[in-house]
């Protein structure tokens, strides 16, 4: 079929593989004709995908979708695929892109051969990649910090009821060498020794 050529692939062995994320940008002429219990109206992709109305309007208006087809009452009807660009859409936002930044990689994707496509989505994929990695570091190292306070002031179930927090600059229940983590040693940091009793 016509709408076949007009859709860039890559190789797998002997088999062409689609990419189902460039479905949106082939020519509405193009396009093979779908059964109509297989078209979605607004309402009906956006429950598909957990996004808004707006978000698919929003969508359309940047060019990121577009509708398979209009009913004779002007309805937009969608296609399958929208329901992938969709989720395409939001897994790149959850990566940090801005709409903008994925209507550039989607014209850049257009505008491309096949081969050039690809080597622009695999740049795109490994920077995103390198900054996801950046931030789950980030996040295990606060998870340490986390983990570690926790297990630090476990102890304090035992101090004095009657000590007030600006007397926690040294601590009796911990070796007098070990340092506590910045979350706990925060909470004694500039209090000055001379603070008024807490009311009770």
């Amino acid at each position: 079929m016509q709408h076949e050529a007009n859709k860039p692939m890559i190789d797998e062995g002997r088999e062409k593989v689609h990419l189902p994320v460039l479905d949106g940008s082939v020519r509405p002429e193009a396009r093979a004709e779908i059964p109509d219990e297989q078209l979605l109206r607004v309402g009906d992709l956006a429950q598909e995908t957990g996004k808004t109305v707006r978000a698919i309007h929003l969508y359309e208006e940047m060019g990121l979708l577009r509708p398979h087809r209009r009913t004779k009452g002007r309805y937009r009807l969608f296609g399958p695929d929208a329901v992938v660009r969709t989720r395409w859409i939001s897994k790149l936002q959850e990566l940090g892109m801005s709409l903008n930044d994925i209507r550039a990689v989607i014209q850049e994707w257009e505008n491309l051969s096949a081969p050039g496509a690809m080597s622009r989505m695999r740049e795109v994929y490994r920077r995103q990649l390198a900054e996801t990695r950046e931030q789950l570091d980030r996040l295990r190292t606060l998870e340490r910090e986390l983990s570690a306070s926790l297990s630090y002031l476990e102890s304090c179930d035992a101090c004095d009821p009657d000590r007030l927090i600006s007397a926690c600059h040294t601590c009796e229940l911990h070796d007098e060498h070990e340092d506590p983590p910045d979350l706990v040693a925060g909470l004694s940091a500039h209090v000055s020794t001379s603070s008024p009793s807490v009311s009770r």
